[in-house]
């Protein structure tokens, strides 16, 4: 397996993650009538993974030699042709909030990056599959590149539009880049959190489980130009592809 893991001071970088990650927002209580089978709510999600650096550590490690490989064969199954060999890096920075992130290196190989906070929030190894698997879904699905098309083609009509009006026409481009770039980012996240939930499952973590980790972290609603959807959304995706499985 080419996978690779660069985990820069990690054992350090945890100890001090474990005592000055920043609170979570308190725990929503789940609908009364949602969609069965239910996540388990986030204050009734015990620590599984004991405290200390090495456990943190050791769950981490094994989460991702059971989630990569699943994730690059169902992109080679999903994309034939796609550099599908996800190197995982940590950002080790203590001051950096619990997150995880997906982006494409200058070589074009896919890259999943966590934060220390975020490793060390993870209450099971269900929760790190989970984020892994849905950051890896992003890759899978050609966002990136979906995203920068959408920016591009905003810039162009609301540069046209500018020209057309007398207006400023790098101030509408911006606007209009920045207008395309969000514009369909909350169908991305479902569509990520769906094709995660099957990576998850596949590599033998349970998704529902691992999607309760939504109800530890501000719940974005519906806001106008929103990055990601409502957490009663993502949940509600979760358990229909689960519901399926």
């Amino acid at each position: 397996m080419a996978m690779r893991v660069r985990a820069l001071m990690i054992l350090a970088g945890l100890v001090l993650a474990g005592c000055s990650m920043p609170p979570l927002s308190p725990a929503p209580t789940p609908p009364a009538q949602a969609p069965a089978p239910q996540p388990v709510a986030a204050s009734e999600v015990a620590f599984e993974i004991p405290r200390n650096p090495r456990a943190i550590q050791r769950a981490f490690v094994e989460v991702i030699d059971r989630v990569e490989p699943v994730a690059e064969a169902e992109c080679r199954r999903v994309t034939p042709g796609r550099n599908c060999d996800f190197l995982i890096v940590v950002d080790d920075r203590i001051d950096q909030p619990a997150n995880a992130f997906q982006t494409i290196d200058r070589t074009g190989r896919p890259v999943i990056g966590f934060t220390v906070a975020l490793i060390a929030d993870a209450r099971n190894r269900d929760e790190l599959a989970f984020v892994m698997a849905h950051e890896a879904a992003h890759h899978i699905a050609g966002h990136i590149e979906r995203q920068q098309r959408n920016a591009t083609l905003g810039a162009i009509v609301f540069g046209q539009l500018a020209g057309a009006t007398g207006s400023d026409v790098g101030v509408a481009q911006e606007f209009g880049a920045a207008l395309g770039a969000r514009s369909y980012s909350k169908e991305f996240e479902l569509e990520a959190d769906r094709l995660g939930a099957i990576v998850a499952a596949k590599a033998g973590f349970d998704p529902l489980r691992g999607a309760a980790f939504f109800f530890r972290v501000p719940d974005p609603g519906d806001r106008f130009l929103g990055t990601h959807p409502a957490n009663a959304d993502r949940i509600a995706a979760v358990q229909q592809v689960a519901a399926g499985l």
